[in-house]
């Protein structure tokens, strides 16, 4: 205890707020930079976002047109930051997040020394008692348990990051130490809130458009993909297992399930046939397509869109990361919490912050009438279990890379799966390259490949 006092005394000398506009982005290649570097403009990311993501904005966030351009923009330059004091802070990062149109970011760490460092980042620091790591053990511990059995009267559990505690939603308190012991977790680390929540999936057995699971129900397509040459899609796990045939929209023959995981996960893929041509789109609803550019992950706070075959469009925010939740079928891990709305058949469809696919629907409670919470399934962890590559805006969906690669040659150190903040430097064989802006890598995302990522030096 007289250690976190400490610790919080220190921070109050050194930690300093600055709007998000102003943070140096391109330093960050390693270690935080100690001086500012050059504010970026606005990503390009920001200026193409489409008529539909916009209308959706300005209803369910209250954002005018140029808020919503400015805000994303914001938005994307703090996932930069951010990942950059990430790799700098190691095993004292706690977790980083954003408030406000203007996304502030504030970084914790559990090292007051660090303070400065991120006050010169142009973050706001926070001293906390416990690492993200030391949470993410602790929820994962509770995930193995929920994976033999799930938890009765416990839906969700999440680390909080803003708490700096792993919170635990149940019926009951009882329930809750019930949970806890099973797992051996620490109370301290945790907190208990009552469950206000009911959550179901969102496949609809009431026919519809989207696509067609064997004629057994309806969801939707979450992001247009590739397997080498092959197109398809990813979607919800729990919309189909591997076999299941699929018709499209207009009840055309579409494809097949080749992966799916449901419970535990909540992700599949889809191959299709030659008829369905894999485009860097989400369907508008009415108005101009979105363009997908990439995958990076958005910071909790930041604003998020959803698309569905039910609803259409609908945003709000991302609440927590890291999630899990148990639905009547079993307890699914790893999925992200949003205040955004959901109703059946919306399952699978698209979640995305700009132009940065974030993941699919999974499931949730409440109604688009009445407002709700809606979870996905990260995106990320979808491309790299099949091993697939996200079709965007910087590739040419025609002409994938043949045998991509998924290691650099001899001496590289650039590697698939590795979060990237614009202004990074790697190396590729014998040549150096500088991130042009933040992304996960996938396989066959490499730098001399993706120019719109990856600029030669």
């Amino acid at each position: 205890m007289e250690r976190s006092i400490l610790r919080r005394r220190a921070l109050a000398a050194c930690t300093a707020t600055v709007a998000i506009g102003g943070l140096a982005m391109a330093g960050l290649t390693g270690t935080a930079s100690a001086d500012p570097a050059p504010q970026l403009a606005t990503p390009a990311a920001a200026e193409q976002l489409s008529p539909g993501l916009l209308k959706a904005m300005h209803r369910d966030l209250g954002l005018t047109e140029k808020q919503a351009r400015a805000r994303i923009g914001h938005e994307a330059r703090a996932a930069s930051v951010a990942a950059g004091l990430k790799r700098s802070l190691g095993a004292d990062f706690a977790g980083a997040r954003v408030t406000g149109d203007d996304a502030a970011l504030t970084v914790a760490t559990t090292d007051a020394g660090q303070a400065a460092l991120i006050g010169r980042a142009g973050a706001k620091a926070v001293v906390v008692d416990h690492s993200l790591a030391e949470l993410d053990a602790a929820k994962a511990s509770l995930d193995r348990v929920a994976l033999r059995k799930a938890p009765q009267d416990v839906p969700v559990w999440y680390v909080d990051i803003a708490a700096n505690r792993v919170v635990v939603q149940a019926a009951d308190a009882s329930a809750a130490d019930t949970f806890l012991s099973a797992a051996k977790v620490s109370r301290e680390l945790v907190t208990i809130r009552q469950a206000t929540e009911h959550p179901r999936t969102f496949a609809d057995l009431r026919g519809g458009d989207a696509y067609y699971m064997n004629g057994l129900g309806r969801c939707s397509i979450g992001f247009p993909v590739k397997r080498g040459t092959q197109d398809g899609f990813v979607s919800a796990g729990h919309c189909g297992t591997p076999g299941v045939t699929t018709n499209g929209y207009n009840q055309q023959a579409q494809g097949s399930f080749q992966g799916s995981t449901f419970p535990g996960r909540d992700y599949s893929w889809v191959a299709t046939n030659t008829s369905w041509t894999a485009r860097p789109l989400v369907n508008g609803y009415g108005n101009a397509d979105v363009t997908v550019a990439g995958s990076t992950e958005a910071l909790e706070g930041s604003s998020v869109c959803r698309s569905g075959s039910t609803t259409g469009w609908h945003c709000g925010t991302v609440q927590q990361r890291n999630t899990s939740v148990t639905y009547q079928e079993g307890t699914v891990s790893g999925v992200t919490r949003t205040n955004v709305c959901a109703e059946p058949g919306d399952s699978g469809g698209s979640f995305i912050s700009g132009s940065q696919a974030q993941g699919v629907t999974s499931g949730g409670s409440g109604n688009c009438s009445q407002g709700g919470t809606t979870y996905f399934q990260p995106v990320n962890p979808a491309l790299q279990a099949y091993g697939l590559t996200l079709v965007t805006s910087g590739t040419s969906p025609t002409n994938p890379p043949t045998n991509p690669p998924t290691k650099p040659p001899a001496g590289g150190t650039w590697a698939a799966g590795t979060n990237y903040a614009a202004g990074d430097v790697v190396t590729y064989g014998s040549d150096s390259y500088r991130c042009l802006q933040a992304h996960l890598a996938q396989p066959g995302w490499t730098p001399p490949d993706t120019p719109a990522l990856w600029q030669r030096v």
